[in-house]
């Protein structure tokens, strides 16, 4: 349906009426309009297949396209005469900066945001192998909270050759579990062992995944003295065992501001993290920080008189 909206020059909007009606023939139509018979059949073997199974698949793609129903949301996908476009293809190659930001849960806009995200970094794959097959400059990809409002289902595939490619992912989770219930077992493990680098904070709650960090860690050599006393006097005896060099129950109690660092190449480091606020240009950045919150507050304000206003009583 994305692909006979974008082959017809509608909107994205039009896909909520044909998802809401699955016998509306237009998409199939515009398949084949355009010569894409073998998707409109494939297409058309979904619409009159089995009704459960088709239902449970158009009831899962209404759910991802769910916050196309707010309208404030569908505008930032809709083409507006007096906004430009966002093409990830020119983004690639400018030195700009873009922030999406959205919330999880109902209303939010995660599933745009991870197709945007997503975008935007196969546009640059595309960029660096029409070039000499890197960035340059490299781009960065910072993907906060990615088990939330970033669900890019092939993101752990994504990690084995983005680095090569000049694009530097940072994907920041809650918690290693989170990471499992995104992309299950295989998909987080793939992930995680392809990133050179990780950084564990404090707050290590699985019993399990603190102690692979434990074993990742490793061991080192104690030295063990024991004493006997018999009847030809006391004997010494010195034996080596090893040990953990950091157990799962210390790991789990890292304090705050503290981090381990699991570089490939490297053993374990212990980093002491500092807080953004003493970092130079922090008065700057509460400064910004606290007008944005204030704009945000004044919006939600807004939002909220506007709506008890549609439900106030005529005299």
């Amino acid at each position: 349906m994305l692909l006979a909206a974008a082959l017809d020059g509608r909107p994205i909007t039009d896909i909520m009426q044909w998802l809401a009606f699955p016998a509306n023939r237009t998409p199939l139509d515009i398949l084949r309009d355009h010569g894409h018979t073998a998707v409109a059949a494939q297409l058309k073997g979904t619409v009159e297949g089995p009704p459960e199974t088709r239902d449970g698949i158009f009831e899962t793609a209404r759910q991802y396209a769910a916050a196309l129903l707010n309208t404030e949301i569908a505008a930032w996908v809709t083409p507006q005469e007096a906004i430009a476009e966002f093409k990830p293809s020119e983004f690639v190659d400018s030195t700009d900066t873009l922030y999406l930001l959205s919330k999880d849960g109902g209303g939010g806009a995660s599933a745009l945001i991870a197709a945007c995200a997503d975008s935007v970094m196969r546009a640059a794959t595309a960029r660096a192998e029409r070039t000499s097959g890197r960035l340059d400059p490299p781009m960065l990809a910072i993907l906060d909270e990615a088990g939330n409002v970033c669900k890019i289902s092939d993101l752990p595939q994504l990690y084995s050759h983005l680095g090569s490619r000049g694009i530097i992912p940072i994907t920041i989770l809650q918690s290693y579990r989170q990471g499992q219930q995104v992309w299950g077992d295989a998909g987080m493990d793939s992930m995680w062992s392809a990133a050179t680098v990780k950084v564990v904070g404090p707050g290590i709650d699985d019993p399990d995944f603190a102690d692979k960090l434990s074993r990742m860690v490793g061991d080192h050599d104690v030295e063990s003295t024991s004493v006997s006393h018999s009847e030809s006097g006391k004997s010494t005896s010195v034996s080596m065992r090893q040990e953990r060099i950091l157990a799962a129950d210390a790991i789990r109690a890292l304090p705050k501001g503290t981090a381990l660092c699991f570089a490939t190449g490297m053993r374990v480091a212990g980093l002491d993290m500092k807080p953004w606020y003493l970092q130079p240009g922090a008065n700057e950045i509460s400064t910004d920080s606290e007008r944005a919150s204030k704009a945000i507050t004044q919006r939600a304000v807004a939002k909220t008189a506007s709506a008890q206003g549609d439900f106030e009583v005529a005299a």
